[in-house]
């Protein structure tokens, strides 16, 4: 039976090999060379590229990722538990409203952000209704600031939100939440101590779905954010692209996958303990 699984697994375990473990060797040793001249890769080996990571510059943007991020996360918790919690209710039309979240998807995601920035700027949709309400006189500034760019994160990511929420309380046992009102429990009382801590578990999966993408975005701060609002994938996709700097790039890419893999660990162990 051990080699029956060894042999069903053995394909996986090649694919993994080859498009993870592999491409992530080659960005550890792109980390650890120096930047030619005019670019591309070059001798000596050395760790300069992680000790850049340290300057104030680059921390500091590494913060502002986290703030989006985080910012967002939380946006989309506030929303998409209400919106789970509607659908797993919702009766004969639950697989409608499903479809409905889901429909974004059928869009490229460069088309819908492009879309946002159609509605945003000075003379969007947004700003001309208002202008002709007579409610503004001079267009806001929604686009190009961190605003946009949570916006834009909320609406991409906040399915990835919703959907392992509603797959959690769609297994909760009903006759709970029925006890609970016969204990004399208001309906808000019922879904902050009962509903909202058996959600628990859909609430952490997609609260890992939401932020790890989010912190590593760089086309939605790149266009709803135009420069004014730069994420840490951002200067990756810069080093590569611009600069030219292969190993510095790759260095901050696996600095970001340490720590994310680190909060993931640890999250994922706090939460492991609670359950037991």
């Amino acid at each position: 039976m051990g080699r029956l699984r060894t042999l069903f697994l053995a394909p996986a375990a090649a694919w993994m090999l080859a498009l993870m473990a592999a491409p992530t060797a080659i960005v550890c040793a792109y980390s650890l060379l120096t930047r030619g001249t005019y670019g591309g890769l070059g001798a000596p080996w050395t760790l300069e590229n992680y000790r850049r990571l340290a300057d104030p510059l680059y921390l500091s943007l590494l913060a502002h990722s986290f703030y989006i991020a985080g910012a967002a996360t939380l946006i989309c918790l506030a929303l998409g538990f209400p919106l789970a919690l509607f659908i797993s209710r919702a009766g004969p039309r639950k697989h409608l409203y499903l479809s409905l979240v889901i429909l974004p998807f059928w869009t490229s995601f460069l088309v819908r952000t492009y879309a946002w920035m159609f509605l945003l700027r000075d003379t969007g949709l947004v700003n001309t209704v208002l202008q002709t309400a007579g409610l503004i006189r001079e267009p806001l500034p929604l686009l190009y600031n961190d605003g946009a760019v949570i916006l834009g994160l909320v609406y991409g990511y906040l399915p990835f939100m919703a959907l392992p929420i509603f797959a959690t309380l769609e297994r909760l046992d009903p006759h709970v939440v029925e006890a609970s009102a016969d204990l004399g429990a208001r309906p808000l009382a019922t879904v902050m101590r009962v509903v909202l801590p058996l959600a628990r578990p859909g609430i952490v999966a997609g609260a890992v779905l939401v932020f790890i993408p989010c912190l590593g975005a760089y086309l939605t701060p790149d266009l709803l954010g135009g420069g004014k609002s730069a994420m840490i994938g951002n200067l990756i996709q810069n080093q590569f692209t611009n600069a030219r700097d292969w190993p510095f790039g790759s260095a901050v890419s696996l600095a970001l996958m340490a720590i994310v893999m680190a909060l993931l660990y640890a999250g994922l162990r706090r939460e492991g303990e609670k359950l037991l």
